[in-house]
């Protein structure tokens, strides 16, 4: 893969979308997304970047050791620019679940705090619709004897994770991974 998320960007010319995602360590949402849906495959991600959203309003522009601390309330997350002309939301929605654990309350494996909890950050009512629908069939179908603690929430102020954070498991393929961070079904 490249060495940053800039190169990655595949332009088809038609009107994008963008999807959020907070599922653990930001490190391991992104690789296995990209490893489904590597942009130079044209399967309908286009960008990607690791951040952080859903914190505290007075806590702008967060650094990772701030948002370690558990006080700014930000969870690290994916942010995803997609071509819905190849790949749907929902479809982006039902594998988020397939590879984490939505079923932890502020925590993935051994990383916890509010930081790792799972949550959809949604940009439009459709998705917000499309998010409680792929959750309600997902809870059905995979867990049955468990409930999905994923919240579901609009989207907020976005701030970019430092640059050694994006694409990290690419360009320190041994770096640490969640174990939750793969294909469950």
């Amino acid at each position: 893969m490249c060495g940053s998320n800039h190169e990655l960007f595949v332009n088809t010319g038609t009107q994008s979308e963008i999807a959020t995602f907070a599922g653990g360590c930001f490190w391991g949402v992104e690789h296995i997304f990209l490893k489904e849906y590597p942009p130079s495959q044209n399967k309908g991600i286009l960008k990607t970047s690791v951040g952080y959203t859903g914190g505290l309003e007075k806590a702008q522009s967060p650094t990772y050791r701030e948002v370690c601390t558990g006080t700014t309330d930000h969870a690290e997350a994916l942010r995803i620019e997609f071509d819905p002309s190849i790949v749907q939301y929902g479809e982006l929605v039902e594998f988020f679940y397939r590879t984490h654990d939505p079923t932890t309350l502020n925590r993935q494996g051994g990383d916890v705090g509010t930081q790792y909890r799972s949550t959809i950050f949604t940009h439009s009512p459709e998705q917000s619709k499309i998010a409680k629908d792929v959750t309600q069939k997902v809870q059905e179908e995979h867990f049955k004897g468990q409930k999905i603690v994923t919240g579901i929430e609009e989207a907020g102020q976005w701030y970019d994770a430092e640059e050694y954070h994006q694409l990290h498991l690419f360009k320190e393929p041994n770096g640490y991974q969640c174990p939750t961070h793969k294909k469950h079904w």
